[in-house]
């Protein structure tokens, strides 16, 4: 008989801590989305039963002869045994940088993602933009726990740490914006993803590996002429990501007679959708375009008049990620224009 009251009891609290978890969901959502000041909603084994219950959000994309890509970056094996049927130049195919690939990619051996973050049946994701957003959000504690941390360039991590967290998996560059010292900022085992722009960029990288005569021509900031970073960290951008961010996310033409390219922001928002399954933003935004005394990263004391004869465009993107936001595929951590 006590068994029998016992078991009863227990059924009867499902349903309350269903509506329990529910409710939690719906208040942390709300509350993200109409400016409160809860921070994050925890990225944990939470986040993943949510995204059970909602399905994949690849599917409500809307993509159109494309399919959810998990392989990032280039592998060796692309260039042995077979043809790399690639019709495009850099930076949205590899037509013509195949010699250059194969000895790079000889060199650093690794092409794949930790199999401790592979294997994972749910990948929490957050990609941290440099946008003065994030200032004074103490959002690092939180940005710390997902399985996988986007970071952009050459954005510092020392020093800002309450904001923006420590841990980085993935930092998104190209030569002109790598760090001297990849240490001073990122994790011994953070993966450096090279985005080729351009051939001198895979130059760059395979005169810095084979320790060959360094070109310093072709860029519009020197890089650095000695980096610190170890082979078994570095990885190159598979350009498919850059190519259907343009084409299939932001619908804008590949080779114009004044290019206009993805900004290394949404390209790594485009890269989480493929790889994650859990996907949220911070830092992501600029001031409106006549505020030209507001800073536009969380460091430094750039303003929007450093991005004059940029060649990217910055309110379609914005448009993009808000259509993103609304379809629920991403999820801001904290207040945005």
């Amino acid at each position: 008989m006590y068994l029998k009251v016992e078991k009863t009891g227990c059924i009867r609290l499902v349903p309350l801590v269903l509506l329990l978890l529910i409710s939690y969901y719906c208040f942390t959502f709300y509350a993200q989305s109409n400016g409160s000041t809860i921070k994050s909603p925890v990225p944990t084994k939470f986040l993943c039963a949510d995204w059970m219950v909602q399905g994949n959000k690849w599917e409500s994309l809307n993509f159109t002869s494309i399919t959810r890509k998990t392989d990032l970056f280039l592998k060796l094996e692309d260039f042995f045994w077979r043809q790399h049927l690639s019709t495009q130049p850099l930076p949205y195919g590899i037509k013509g940088s195949e010699s250059l690939l194969m000895k790079i990619l000889a060199v650093t051996l690794n092409y794949k993602m930790p199999s401790t973050i592979d294997n994972l049946e749910c990948r929490t994701c957050v990609v941290i933009g440099n946008g003065f957003a994030i200032k004074n959000t103490s959002l690092g504690a939180a940005i710390n726990k997902y399985d996988v941390v986007f970071r952009l360039n050459d954005s510092p991590v020392r020093g800002y740490e309450q904001d923006v967290g420590n841990k980085t998996t993935l930092r998104i560059f190209y030569p002109e914006s790598a760090f001297y010292n990849p240490s001073l900022h990122d994790n011994p085992d953070t993966l450096l993803v090279l985005v080729p722009f351009k051939q001198q960029d895979l130059r760059w990288l395979k005169e810095i590996l084979y320790d060959e005569k360094r070109v310093r021509k072709g860029f519009w900031k020197p890089p650095p002429q000695i980096w610190l970073a170890k082979p078994s960290q570095i990885r190159v951008l598979d350009p498919y990501f850059l190519h259907h961010t343009a084409r299939k996310l932001l619908q804008i033409p590949l080779h114009p007679k004044k290019p206009t390219h993805p900004t290394t922001g949404i390209l790594a928002v485009f890269m989480a959708l493929n790889y994650c399954d859990v996907v949220h933003l911070a830092g992501f935004g600029y001031p409106e375009v006549m505020n030209q005394k507001q800073p536009i990263h969380y460091f430094g004391s750039s303003t929007m008049k450093a991005m004059r004869g940029s060649n990217h465009d910055l309110g379609h993107e914005a448009q993009i990620l808000r259509n993103l936001e609304e379809t629920g595929a991403i999820l801001y951590l904290h207040a945005h224009s």
